[in-house]
């Protein structure tokens, strides 16, 4: 019996060495803290953005001194179109808006495209059951006719619905950008805002400059 015992004891004890090594020839990969990020799908989206962006700077600049809106050459669809409804968006919130310099602030944009490897996990639903429980507690109240049960059906419908709408359809995005604002006097940065965005794959050329579109084209011309 003292020989069960000690044999089990070391078992357990290995068992438990294992699930905690002390030490590792590299870092231990764990994840992040859930975090919910956005996804444009439109560019009605890119006016959002571009009117918190101007709501920032208006908030950030210690004074109300000009601006003017720096234009890039080569600039992608999207850069272009954010430029314009920036514009929009600050003359919006009453700042001066510049067509030249002419003394102004330099009010940059930059983006940048990321892609990351394809087929990236999403645990999107994570909650569903808790929606679920939640949708069945409150038809519990429901008379049970035939009409009470349609009406239950709808309602469920609805709420599941209602619960899953908060999450983008399809697989994670391959593909990021992180738009950077910056506000400068030609020496020195008076406001700076950065924003990371996932945008459908398929429209990952509308936030590609012209230059890395035509570097895309002459590579796929020599394959």
């Amino acid at each position: 019996m003292r020989f069960h015992t000690t044999g089990a004891a070391l078992a357990t004890a290995a068992i438990l060495a294992g699930c905690a090594a002390p030490f590792s020839e590299a870092p231990l990969a764990t994840n992040f803290p859930s975090t919910k990020q956005e996804k444009i799908q439109a560019a009605a989206h890119w006016d959002i953005i571009a009117k918190d962006v101007a709501s920032r700077i208006a908030s950030s600049l210690p004074d109300k001194r000009p601006l003017h809106v720096v234009r890039k050459p080569g600039a992608s669809a999207f850069d272009r179109a954010f430029e314009n409804l920036l514009i929009s968006s600050l003359v919006a919130n009453g700042q001066t808006v510049m067509k030249r310099l002419d003394g102004a602030l330099n009010v940059e944009v930059d983006t940048q495209v990321v892609s990351f490897s394809a087929n990236r996990p999403q645990y999107r639903h994570h909650g569903t059951a808790t929606a679920l429980a939640t949708g069945l507690w409150a038809l519990d109240a429901v008379e049970a006719t035939g009409a009470g049960a349609l009406t239950a059906a709808i309602v469920a419908g609805d709420a599941y619905s209602w619960f899953r709408s908060e999450f983008a359809t399809g697989e994670t995005p391959q593909t990021e950008i992180i738009v950077t604002t910056g506000v400068n006097d030609g020496n020195r940065y008076l406001a700076r805002n950065t924003s990371i965005y996932y945008v459908a794959d398929n429209d990952k050329t509308l936030y590609q400059n012209l230059a890395a579109q035509t570097q895309k084209i002459k590579v796929g011309g020599g394959e």
